[in-house]
Parts: C-alpha cells; structure tokens; sequence
C-alpha cells in the first residue's frame, strides 16, 4: 500500500476538498506522486477526484476517523492484537485518540474488568458494553471529525486518574525528532496520560516512518515500547531514545 494514504485522509477529513497541489505542498511531495497516492482511494470510493481536487466521501453519518481505520488495515490488526496481550485482566488503561488505537480497543474486548480513561469516543464506545469494564470518558467538547476531546474537562479527568499501561499513537516517526504528531493538543494528551502510567507503549504502523507531523513528542525511557510491524532504520531508531521496539508480522 502506497505511503501517505492516510495523510491524505487526514487532510481531507479535516478540510473536506484539497486541491492537488495543496496535498503536495502539504505532504511535501510532488503532484505525481499526490495522484499516484489518491488513485486506489479514489477506486476504493474513499475520496473522490474532481477537477484536479481531492474530496472526501464520507457517508452522512460516518466520522472521516472510520475511513481512516482502512488504511494499513490488516498492520494495526497486528499490531493491536500484540498490544492487547500487554494488557491484562482488571487492569487499568489510557488510549488516546487514533486508528490504531481504536484497533487496540477492539482488541480488548476480549479483556474483562478493565478501567479505561479515554478522550475517544469511538474507543469508550467501543469498551463500555464489556461486562465488568468501567469507562471514563474524559471531555465534554468532541472534535468533530473523530470526536475526541481535548477540552479542559479531558485533562482534568485524564490527570485524576492513575493506571498501569498508557496506549498512545502518533502520526509520524522522523529520523531527527522521533514520535510526532499534528496538533499540540495531541501531545500534550499524550504526555498526561503517560505521566499518570507506569508504562507506556506507543502503536505505530510502518507508514508512519520517515515522515514528519507538526509537534515532536518526548523520547522513549526504559521501559516504554513501540509496537510496530517493519524494523524502522538506524536513524529513526536514534531519534526513538531508550524503548524497546517489538516487531510484529
């Protein structure tokens, strides 16, 4: 699958209609290549391509966030099941906001009696129905194109609470700055819900390497983990810090 689908997704999910040559400017890459990346989207009726635009077709309804879990689909799947046998019955969990996240949450549905602090809606949704599980749901303003919230509410409740395993994503790998991701509020979210971990582990496919977001967050310390599923380069390992890095097929 070619590399920034999902950037695409995201743009166009936040935008709604982006011109080719905004996308390239955007991703840093050429117009080519754009087309290149927005033509099996647009056989799969992901987006639509109009007069040299790009457009999104989520149904009404449907938050661009589902679009976005079918990209580097059957990767997060794995990812997620290896992140879900970190977890374990009782336990208490952050997630944050994300595709592969949101995959995680699916994949401890099979987990009973967790405490779970989230700021996604998707995911509280997805792990309130669990018999056992008790859900905290932190914000009261949702985002409106993956209805997460960042609000004051969020941290405040995120901050309140204390759990063994924080599940973060992010949205890129540079090989100079490491984990990054495309709003500050997202790394300031990650950084409560780790500082209220004993472990973090960060979910992060292998498109996301090499690529560069807006906001760097914090190194990994011993003890932190990516789970990912391709070996990143010796420079991105660099930029990582001390975590430990499974990779899983």
């Amino acid at each position: 699958m070619p590399r920034y689908e999902e950037e695409v997704l995201n743009a166009v999910s936040l935008r709604g209609t982006l011109s080719v040559r905004e996308l390239a400017t955007l991703l840093n890459v050429s117009e080519q290549t754009v087309r290149r990346v927005v033509q099996p989207l647009v056989e799969r009726g992901v987006v639509e391509k109009v007069h040299g635009a790009v457009v999104g077709r989520s149904r009404p309804g449907e938050a661009p966030f589902l679009a976005r879990m079918t990209v580097h689909q059957r990767a997060k799947v794995a990812i997620a099941a290896h992140v879900a046998t970190l977890v374990r019955d009782g336990d208490a969990v952050a997630l944050d906001t994300g595709s592969t996240t949101g995959f995680v949450a699916q994949a401890l549905r099979r987990h009973r009696g967790l405490t779970v602090v989230t700021n996604s809606t998707f995911i509280a949704t997805t792990l309130a129905t669990i018999p056992g599980n008790r859900v905290h749901m932190a914000g009261v303003e949702l985002r409106n194109h993956d209805g997460a919230a960042f609000d004051s509410a969020a941290f405040a409740v995120v901050r309140s609470m204390r759990v063994r395993v924080a599940i973060l994503s992010a949205s890129a790998l540079d090989p100079q700055r490491g984990l990054m991701v495309q709003e500050r509020a997202e790394a300031e979210m990650s950084a409560a819900m780790g500082d209220i971990a004993e472990r973090r582990v960060f979910a992060v496919d292998a498109s996301k390497f090499g690529n560069a977001a807006l906001v760097a967050l914090p190194p990994l310390s011993v003890g932190d983990v990516l789970v990912t599923d391709a070996a990143p380069a010796a420079d991105v390992c660099a930029a990582l810090g001390r975590g430990e890095i499974v990779i899983v097929r």
